[in-house]
Order: structure tokens, then sequence, then C-alpha cells
């Protein structure tokens, strides 16, 4: 799965586009490598997001199309 649809089908960011942003912009990366909104996301991924000074880590549960909000938060573990 794409890392912007991944953001987005598990409510990490609210909106693909803005997903896409933070992706080409360089504040995204998947295991410690910068990661750009085409990469491929796995199962066990560490995923880290920097907006501002806020930095959060999440690592890939479970990849799935399309998900109820009420379940989405299994798709992922928050690290830090």
């Amino acid at each position: 799965m794409r890392l912007d649809k991944f953001l987005k089908v598990s409510r990490i960011i609210k909106r693909r586009t803005v997903a896409k942003e933070a992706c080409d912009g360089g504040r995204v990366s998947i295991n410690d490598k910068i990661a750009k909104a085409g990469t491929e996301v796995q199962e066990g991924d560490i995923i880290e997001i920097r907006f501002g000074a806020k930095t959060s880590k999440y690592k890939v549960l479970s990849l799935k199309e399309a998900i109820r909000k009420e379940e989405a938060g299994l798709m992922f573990q928050i690290i830090e």
C-alpha cells in the first residue's frame, strides 16, 4: 500500500493530500529513510512523522484498503 494512502486510511493524517505534501516535503520516514508518497508500506515498518518540533513514531500492524473509523487504530501502534 502507498504511504500516503496508509496515512489517510489509518487516520494518522486526515487527508491524503496533506499526507502527500508531508511525504514530498521530507517530513516522513520509513525505517529511518526519507520516504516519498508512493513508497510501499509493509507490516512491521516504523513510520516517523515530523511536524515542527513534534516527532511521532508508529509501527504498522496491518494493511487494509478500507476500514471503519472505530477500527483504524488497530492498523498501527504508537511508539513515541
